[in-house]
């Protein structure tokens, strides 16, 4: 046995690593800024900043959620508990970059500048698509799980062929790494070095499955080192701690490093949506914990702390918020006009016989509509 182990061919080098694993891995422990000794050098305007958009998302949240109790809305999954993320991946991207988002991630493409009404059109039942995505470069919102994950790598790489400057900056839930699209579009990210990062936030529960059933990895950050690039844990609820994250992560694929996979932890505070039961899959002392680690208390609490936020000011902010929140409201309550004729319009860039021979039978009975109407 010992000669026959002696004469043992040794592998080819193919078989070795192609990078060196340990810078790749996460922290053992999510990176925070706020409350540690780092936030001192964290830069005052940009924490107000993001202190005046977490209380404006945590007021869209729940002027959204209302919507659906009116009837205005058909669904809506909330953002309550998550602004940080949110707010974190619209404020660190360039105007050219393009952001791909899950379809509860309707308050990362208000952040970046859509309006509400159209970000909301999807859930209203009224577009599949309510703005142009070319226009804001955000991709369509939509429910399909993880994939927008391809797509963002896709299009990442076609831009740096053609040499233009952009990063995509896709975002997922702890669910959807369950996807087969997520390990393609990380894969496929890694091999081509594309200019994506993947933003995934840990909110504990894909609906009702929670993480420790989804996946027995460490980390979800962990995941990165299977396809060779960067994973980073940072605290999902500490703004200022995503902001930096996200911003290093952006810098290095702009520069040709490659992707970064980034898990944010933070919490669902809502249900999944306003047709789901949360009390049956988790209890309320669970949910009360992480009252105590919320998003908009830890900012509020560093800028006081520091001198930057008084009582004036905090007023300020929230009227701001609720008169973001009575236009929405003011948007939702009109109703739209709809054009059944737009069925075929975004289907091809050019119709197929098939569907002009449809356009053409609706267009007839909508006609014959028409004149029976003013005949009567």
């Amino acid at each position: 046995m010992e000669q026959r182990e002696a004469g043992r061919p040794t592998p080819p080098p193919a078989w070795k690593p192609r990078t060196d694993p340990a810078p790749l891995l996460p922290d053992p422990e999510p990176y925070r800024v706020l409350g540690t000794g780092r936030a001192k050098e964290a830069d005052s305007e940009l924490l107000l900043k993001l202190y005046g958009e977490l209380v404006r998302g945590r007021r869209y949240n729940a002027q959204a959620t209302a919507l659906t109790k009116q009837g205005r809305l058909a669904v809506y999954p909330s953002t309550t508990g998550q602004e940080a993320a949110e707010i974190a991946a619209a404020l660190v991207m360039e105007e050219r970059d393009w952001l791909f988002p899950s379809y509860r991630d309707t308050l990362a493409a208000v952040a970046r500048g859509l309006d509400p009404v159209q970000a909301l059109g999807l859930l209203r039942g009224d577009w599949h698509t309510g703005y142009d995505p070319y226009e804001h470069r955000i991709a369509p919102l939509s429910t399909p799980l993880a994939t927008q994950l391809p797509h963002a790598v896709g299009l990442a790489h076609a831009a740096r062929l053609k040499g233009d400057d952009v990063v995509a900056l896709a975002m997922v839930g702890d669910g959807g790494t369950s996807e087969g699209d997520f390990h393609e579009a990380l894969n496929f990210a890694a091999v081509w070095k594309a200019p994506v990062v993947f933003l995934v936030q840990n909110n504990g529960f894909a609906i009702s499955v929670p993480l420790a059933k989804q996946t027995a990895a460490p980390s979800l950050a962990h995941k990165a080192v299977g396809y060779g690039m960067p994973g980073r844990l940072v605290d999902g609820n500490d703004a200022a701690a995503l902001h930096e994250v996200l911003g290093e992560a952006v810098r290095r694929a702009r520069s040709g490093e490659g992707p970064t996979l980034v898990e944010a932890v933070t919490y669902r505070m809502d249900a999944h949506t306003n047709a789901d039961d949360a009390s049956r899959y988790r209890s309320e002392a669970e949910v009360e914990t992480w009252r105590g680690h919320d998003p908009i208390d830890l900012m509020e609490r560093e800028l006081t702390g520091r001198g930057l936020l008084d009582e004036e000011r905090i007023e300020a902010v929230r009227e701001d918020a609720e008169e973001f929140a009575a236009r929405l409201r003011q948007g939702m309550n009109a109703d739209p006009v709809l054009d059944p004729m737009d069925l075929f319009t975004h289907v091809y860039a050019e119709q197929t016989s098939q569907l002009r021979e449809q356009a053409a039978q609706l267009r007839a009975e909508l006609d014959a509509e028409s004149e029976a109407e003013q005949q009567r």
